[in-house]
Order: structure tokens, then sequence, then C-alpha cells
């Protein structure tokens, strides 16, 4: 789509309130002439500004004075008019390409310097669309990157710094849960302090037994039921009776008198009294006495006590003054190793089982006191005995059963003391650590932070996959692109006979993205771009050998655009710092694009050039504006390139032949003048190496006179008579000839006979 008309240039540069430019159309090759400071760049950034809807353009060309901001209507070649009004574009034009002071300093050079923002920008030239889009999309993976960065950043300064300890965020986001971590590192910790107190693990005791003394509630009961089998009952009876009349200790007091007998009665035939010496031998109640108190009896006796003593032994205050020491061993015990181990807690009350064992043991002393009081005498445990001694046993079995789950810790112990004899603090404290980081890792004012920043991570390593594969894909659209592109400069080089080439234009990446590197072959001699000391491209390009560069990257980068047919091509000021030499390789240039684009439009100050471009074109295609002075601004005008294209002596032909054709008093003495200068141009086209630039017209005849009829000779006799002849009428009217030539009278038919022979005399073959 081209650019149409100029419709409106409102307050901007040196333009008022143009409207002018509605009625002129704009070609296919559009050529816009403008004397320096009237308004071309003005015109080139406006299209620029169209082309990228950069507005800052526009703004900062506001024209100065003007009360309101820069108002313009431009018509595409299809669609609605493009308005820019209140600081921006209602649409804009993206197929607009400029070549102009902007694109140099852009993507070439500041002045002479090259800055890093310069090989950026030719970075994405050379890239053109499509290269920058992938380009684009890399440097937007970066900068999302950099986001990811900085989102890292905050939500890892979320986790508190006392709950990582020394672990750096990332490792400490990374560690797994673990299942039971409370249970692990309580175990941990215990082997860190067995470690740690290895030499008082190794000297303390496993758990000992805990044990009481039992009552054998049967064999308490048939010692308490013995009697003796050889006594009747009805002896027995007698014989209780009788002891019972004699009152407390009887049994005693008689056993002890039945042992005195055979003292008493020693010497005598039968058994005497020992109290009374009074024969016994006719007393039925002594041979119940001697059965009850027989050997039979005394055995019991001797078991009642030993009972008795045994119980003393086993069940009374020293018995229960140990059990509560090793209770209290017990206790000592298990608070020391609970600090390794998993020790059950000690329930034991040692002063509730003392009472019951008390209890249980009294009921049997007493029992077993009443026996031996009346051997003889059969009985059994009370109940309230009985059920003393079951309180005594509950409490025994609570102790046993404590005692066993003592017991069982005795294997935990033994591994304990091996591992605290085998073990390496470091290690141990290493492992402690990393427990308690777990667990801080998982613990839920920590947790949800970790996976914040997790979760960040894992976005930042998706969008850096993205941008490994955004890199590689333009890295190889670069390996192709970049070597046409050095082909494709070095050939407008070429073209426009510049005295160097590039060499190495490769693209190159660094953290703020990617750009260009390249380097000027000068007499096949490497100078880089930059240099502290040395030839480089600061001291060894011209002003015009910079600006051919330029224009070559210009030309370059749309021969490698896929649009280029879509494209409108604006150029401002080509010739610029140009040697005269490279001006028709521009025109070429140019003439060769416009068969190639939708439209280009050529702004310049010099009309010779512009006049080039415009004899080459085809009339129905090619357009023209001037832009001249209105007031104190500037203003579009159409310009007549023809008359600006024709050269003074085709100008004073023209004039001579009108002159022949009708007399015309207003130019008789302008054709007369013309007279001279019209020879003058003919001897030095005709006669170059005679007739040298500034030559006059007397001496070249002098010379031509000198070689008549050699081998040398430039005119004839003849000729040389017709142009003296002619030279002497022409300098009437020449200054340098005549002082009195303005003023020269001029005779009508003298100026037309005279003015017939030289164009007779300049037309000779």
């Amino acid at each position: 789509m081209s650019v149409d008309r100029f419709q409106l240039l409102r307050n901007v540069g040196q333009f008022d309130s143009v409207n002018a430019g509605a009625q002129l159309p704009l070609g296919r090759l559009a050529l816009i002439y403008a004397e320096n400071g009237r308004g071309k760049t003005t015109l080139a950034a406006i299209l620029r500004s169209v082309g990228s809807g950069d507005a800052t353009l526009l703004a900062e060309r506001h024209r100065l004075g003007a009360q309101h901001p820069p108002h313009l209507v431009l018509a595409p070649g299809a669609g609605v008019p493009l308005v820019y009004q209140n600081g921006a574009w209602s649409a804009t034009h993206p197929a607009i390409a400029v070549f102009d002071d902007y694109f140099v300093a852009q993507n070439v050079c500041s002045g002479i310097e090259i800055e890093t923002a310069h090989r950026q920008n030719l970075h994405e030239l050379i890239l053109g669309a499509q290269g920058v889009a992938l380009n684009a999309a890399l440097q937007g993976h970066v900068a999302r990157i950099e986001e990811h960065n900085r989102a890292l950043r905050t939500l890892g300064a979320a986790i508190p710094v006392a709950a990582r300890g020394a672990l750096l965020i990332d490792a400490f986001c990374d560690l797994p849960a673990q299942a039971n971590i409370d249970e692990a590192l309580r175990e941990a910790e215990r082997n860190l302090a067995a470690a740690q107190s290895a030499d008082t693990v190794r000297q303390a005791a496993p758990f000992s037994v805990l044990t009481l003394p039992a009552f054998d509630v049967t064999a308490i009961n048939t010692l308490l039921a013995r009697n003796l089998p050889d006594l009747e009952a009805a002896a027995a009876a007698r014989v209780q009776a009788h002891l019972a009349k004699l009152g407390p200790d009887a049994a005693a007091w008689v056993g002890d008198g039945m042992r005195r007998i055979i003292g008493a009665s020693a010497g005598q035939d039968e058994g005497i009294c020992p109290f009374c010496a009074q024969d016994l031998s006719g007393s039925t109640l002594l041979r119940h006495y001697q059965t009850y108190f027989s050997e039979a009896y005394e055995g019991l006796k001797r078991d009642i006590a030993q009972y008795i003593q045994e119980l003393d032994a086993v069940h009374a205050g020293p018995a229960a003054l140990t059990f509560e020491r090793s209770v209290r061993d017990a206790e000592r015990g298990s608070a020391f190793w609970r600090t390794f181990i998993d020790v059950p807690e000690i329930t034991i009350d040692t002063a509730a089982v003392t009472h019951v064992w008390i209890q249980a043991r009294d009921a049997v002393a007493q029992a077993l006191g009443e026996k031996q009081a009346s051997p003889l005498e059969a009985a059994q445990l009370s109940e309230a005995g009985v059920a003393a001694i079951k309180a005594y046993e509950a409490a025994k079995a609570a102790v046993v059963a404590g005692s066993g789950s003592l017991q069982a810790c005795n294997s935990q112990i033994a591994l304990v003391k091996e591992r605290a004899a085998a073990a390496d603090v470091a290690t141990l404290t290493q492992e402690l650590t990393r427990l308690r980081s777990v667990q801080s890792r998982h613990s839920n004012p920590v947790a949800p932070h970790c996976a914040a920043y997790l979760a960040e991570k894992t976005s930042k390593t998706q969008t850096e996959n993205l941008r490994e594969q955004a890199r590689q894909a333009l890295d190889n659209y670069r390996d192709n692109i970049f070597p046409a592109y050095q082909q494709a400069i070095n050939v407008y080089l070429g073209r426009f006979n510049a005295g160097f080439r590039l060499d190495a234009v490769n693209p190159a990446n660094n953290r703020a993205g990617s750009f260009c590197t390249y380097n000027v072959l000068i007499n096949n001699q490497t100078v880089p771009l930059t240099s502290n000391a040395g030839p480089c491209f600061r001291n060894t390009l011209s002003a015009g050998d910079r600006n051919t560069l330029a224009l070559s990257f210009f030309f370059a980068s749309l021969d490698q655009d896929p649009q280029l047919a879509q494209k409108v091509v604006v150029i401002d000021d080509p010739m610029t710092s140009l040697d005269e030499h490279r001006s028709l390789t521009t025109v070429q240039e140019i003439r060769r694009l416009a068969g190639r684009v939708a439209q280009v439009i050529v702004l310049s100050h010099s009309k010779p050039f512009l006049c080039g471009l415009w004899e080459g074109a085809n009339s129905a295609d090619r357009s023209a504006i001037r832009v001249t002075r209105d007031a104190t601004g500037s203003t579009l005008a159409t310009w007549d390139v023809r008359q600006d294209c024709v050269t003074e002596h085709d100008k004073r032909h023209e004039r001579v032949t009108q002159y022949l054709q009708a007399a015309d008093p207003a130019e008789e003495r302008a054709v007369a003048t013309a007279l001279r200068y019209i020879l003058e141009a003919f001897v030095r086209i005709a006669y170059p190496a005679t007739f040298q630039p500034g030559g006059l017209l007397g001496p070249f005849l002098g010379i031509c006179e000198q070689r008549v009829n050699t081998p040398a000779q430039i005119l004839s006799q003849s000729d040389i008579t017709e142009l003296r002849d002619l030279l002497d009428y022409a300098n009437q009217f020449h200054h340098d000839s005549n002082p009195a030539w303005a003023t020269q009278a001029i005779n009508d038919q003298a100026l037309i006979h005279f003015a017939q022979r030289t164009l007779a005399f300049t037309r000779r073959s």
C-alpha cells in the first residue's frame, strides 16, 4: 500500500498549515525537492513516525511558536486516511522503510563513533521482520527470566533465615519430605547424644529385674491345718481340754514338763512327776501327753517356727527397703536411658506396694503365731488375710509387668552402647542438622513459602527451555541470513566503488541481548570497529564512506525482506557526503529499487540528483513536489522537473530557435548573448583536446590557422573564416570583449542572419 498524498501538515517543523498537499499526488516514484532547512527532513520524520507509530518523532518537531500540537493527515493508497492528532496516529503504515540521518545514527554510527546500540540495531536490521520476530521472542523470554529472578529473590527473602540455617535457599527448598520426621529427628538426637556421652553410656548399667517375694497361700494353709495323726481325737480332746484348764501357754508348760520326766525318773522303775515326784504309771492322761508331745509334734512346731523365720527373712523390713532401693535405681536408669531410647514410665508406688505387702505379711504372721501357740489346732488364713495377700499379689504383678517393660529395653540399650562406641559425632551432627532442616522446610509456616519459590523456579526453568528453543531457532536463522547479508553489502559497496569491504559480519549475544559484529577490510587489511590506538572505523572511513556504508546496509536489508514488494521506501538526501562518482550508482540503485517495491519517495536538496532519477523513470509512475518558502514557513507545490533538467546549453539553443521562429524584442539581447556561449560549447565538445575548459575562442582560432593544411589540421580555412566572422558578431554582446555590451544596438535582421549561421555551424558533424 502506497502513500498517495500529504492531505494536511499543521504545526510541525516548518509547516504551519499546509493544505496544498491534498492536491499533489505521490507517484510510485515520488521526488520531493527542498532547499536545506525547508522541511524535507520533517517529511521523512513524518513518514518514519507513521511507519513505526513512534509519536515522539513528531512531538519533538512541534512547530516553534504554534499554540496547538501537530495535526497531520496522510492519504494511503487504499483505506481511510492516517491521522495524527492528540499525540497519536489513528493507524500506522508498518510497510514504510526510511533511510535518513536517523537510520544512520541508529544503525551505523553517531558521527564517527560506533556504540553498542548501533550494533544491536544493525543486528535487527540484518534479521529483517522474520528474524526480528524470532529475536523478539528470544528477548521476551530473556526479560521473563529476569522477572522470574526478581520474583525468586522476593520469594526467597520471605523464607526465614532462621528456618533454613546455613543452607542456601535452593538447597533448602529442595529438601524432600521424610515420613515420620519427628521420630527420625528424635532418633538422630538420641544417637548424637549417645555419641557425645559415649563413655557414660558405656559405663551405664542396663535395667535389672524388679522382684517381690511371693506368699504361698496353699503351703501356709497346709501348715496351719497340720496336726498329729497318731493322737486319737478323744485323747487329743482330753489333752486340749486339760490344757485349756491350765490357761495360757499351758501346752508349752506341759510340753516342757514332759521333757523333764526322763530326768526326774532317773533310777526309777516308773516315771515320776518332775514337779511332785508321784508315780505316773497309773496316769492315763500321761499316755496321751506322750503322744501329743511326741517327735511329730516337735517337728510341727519346728516347721511353724521355720516358716515364721522365713517369713521374717523374706518379707520383713530390710526386704522392703531393698525393693524400694531397686525401684529408685530403675527410676534413675529410666531417666538416663530416656535420653537415648524410648523408656516406659515407671508408675510403681513403692509406698502403696509396701503397705499391702506389710498387710499381707502381718496377716500371715498372725496366723502362724496363732498356730505356733496351738500347734495341734488346725487353722487357715482368715478372709482378711487372703484379701491382703491378693492385694499384694496384684501389686506384685504390676511391679513384674513394669520390670518386664524395662527389661525389654535392654536390647535397645545394648544397641545404643554398640553405636555410641563406633559413632562419628561430626556425621551424626550433620544428619541431625539435615533432619532439623527437613522438619523446618516442611513445617506449616515455611512450606507455603518454599512451595511458591519452587513453583516460580519451575516456571523459570520452563521459560529457560523456551529461551533455548528460541535461541536455537534464531541461531539457525542467523546462520543463513548473516552470510547472505555480508555478501549483499559487499555487492553494493562494489557498485558504489567504495574502497573497502566488510568482513566477518556475525551475530553475537550478551546479557543485554543480541548485536552485530563486523570488520572493515581495506587493502586486504582488517580494520576493527573500535580501537584505543591504531586504525579503526573512526579514523579510516571518510564521511562519504560512512554514508555509503549506511546506504549499503539499507539496500541490503531491503534485499532480505520477503515483503519487499509491499514496501514504501523513503530515502532522504542519500547524496549527503557522497562523492560525485557515486551519484550515478545511487540513481541506478534507486531506479532498480523502484521496480521492486510498492513506492519510492526520494527527498533531496540536489536538483541534478533528482533530475537523474526523473529522466530515467516511467512518466506514468513519477511525480514531483517542491517544498517552497511560505512567509516564515514552508508549503508544498508542484515541481516542474523538466525545467530544472534542461541544461543552460539546451536553454540557449531553445531561446535562439524560438527567436528565429517568432521575433521577440524582449528576448533579442539574450539571444545575441547566447551565440558566443553556443559556439564555445560546440568547440569544447567537438575539439576537447585543443579547446580546454576555461579556454577562449580567439587563441583557439590562432592554433587552427597554424595547423591548416597540416596532418594536425583542426578546421579548414573556410571554417576558420566562418567561425571568426561569427565570433566577431557575438563578441559585441559579451562583457569581457565589449564593455558596452549591455547597450550595444541590435538589428533584428543582422541578429537573425548570424543566429542562423551559428546554428548551422554548430550542426557540423
